[in-house]
């Protein structure tokens, strides 16, 4: 067995360089044809911008020869002779002077090459050149099916649904979900696993991403399904997150509506984060009591939730005194932000 593991190794490593020569020897072939065509339009534009040299070559000895006929035009001593030709030679100044205003020192070809190589997909496709680990290669799953009607986008999340084909007889191990940066950029993976359903969250608001998916199984991974478009919401929607909120903090309406009885400082947030962008927020106070004075303001989700808002660089607050004034409060020495503000408010507030 150790010799024909041996001899085997040998054998399968032989295949494995003539493969990838072989590939090589492809890729020098088409880099080869990519160059004739560089070649090509650099000769193109040589040849156009030489013809142009050529062509004002030719005005300019006529302009010159003209300007020396004018010379000796202008040395005639008899009147009667100048003005026999002079008509005929100020129209053949004009025209001359029209054919070099018609653009004929405007260069007919840019510089710039018009050529560009998109090698992506195929740097793609070297990262996922690997072995199939069985002798008798099954077939990939089929391609899975994005269900438009259980596809939506909530605030800054996306839930996306897919399905394997009705006819499908290879089974799928899992499924890989993918989704652009919501501006056209590449995509990046966002889910790997065996459900087909997925809702992603922390998405910018008031932006479209792309999203795909694929299926795998042991032999390989399947094509892409179809492009799915996803506009996410230009304003934000939500309430108040119990989750995240004091003990002390009682909730209504919905989690609209947050009271507090404490004497103590309280703090709840909301169930929407943000990372970017300009937001807007409307609160009502509708009973203050003399307690702690309420405030509001952006946090980061670790914030103290039994301090003062803005006591400590996650948060920064504005709130109101016993004589109903506005403060602006804020810990941090540099004036910074906190990364990915949320608006919180003391008693009650939002996130």
């Amino acid at each position: 067995m150790v010799q024909q593991i041996q001899e085997n190794s040998v054998e399968f490593e032989a295949c494995l360089v003539a493969q990838c020569d072989a590939l090589i020897d492809a890729l020098n072939r088409r880099k080869a044809q990519l160059l004739a065509r560089v070649n090509k339009e650099h000769e193109h534009k040589l040849k156009v911008v030489r013809d142009q040299i050529s062509h004002c070559t030719v005005k300019l000895r006529q302009t010159t020869g003209l300007m020396e006929y004018c010379l000796e035009v202008i040395k005639e001593n008899d009147p009667s002779g100048f003005l026999q030709i002079s008509d005929a030679l100020i129209r053949r100044v004009h025209l001359t002077e029209d054919q070099w205003g018609k653009g004929t020192l405007t260069p007919r070809m840019t510089t710039d090459f018009d050529l560009s190589l998109d090698n992506s997909p195929l740097l793609q496709s070297i990262h996922q050149l690997d072995f199939v680990q069985m002798k008798a290669s099954s077939p990939v799953p089929a391609t899975p099916i994005l269900q438009l009607e259980e596809c939506c986008t909530h605030n800054n999340s996306a839930t996306l649904s897919w399905k394997q084909p009705p006819l499908s007889t290879v089974p799928a191990e899992g499924y890989i979900l993918e989704l652009d940066d919501g501006n056209g950029g590449q995509f990046r993976e966002v889910y790997v696993g065996k459900e087909t359903m997925c809702t992603v969250d922390g998405l910018h608001f008031n932006s479209t991403y792309n999203a795909r998916i694929k299926a795998f199984n042991k032999t390989g991974v399947s094509q892409y399904s179809k492009t799915l478009v996803l506009q996410t919401s230009e304003v934000a929607w939500f309430a108040f997150d119990p989750g995240s909120a004091h003990a002390d903090i009682i909730f209504s309406n919905d989690n609209l509506t947050v009271t507090c009885s404490s004497y103590d400082d309280r703090v709840v947030l909301g169930k929407t984060g943000f990372s970017k962008g300009v937001h807007y927020w409307e609160l009502t106070v509708d009973r203050y009591d003399n307690h702690p004075d309420p405030a509001f303001g952006v946090a980061r989700m670790d914030v103290m939730k039994d301090v003062m808002l803005g006591k400590d660089d996650k948060a920064w607050a504005m709130y109101v005194d016993n004589h109903r004034s506005w403060f602006m409060h804020n810990n941090s020495h540099t004036n910074r932000y906190p990364a990915a503000p949320r608006l919180s408010l003391l008693h009650v507030g939002f996130w």
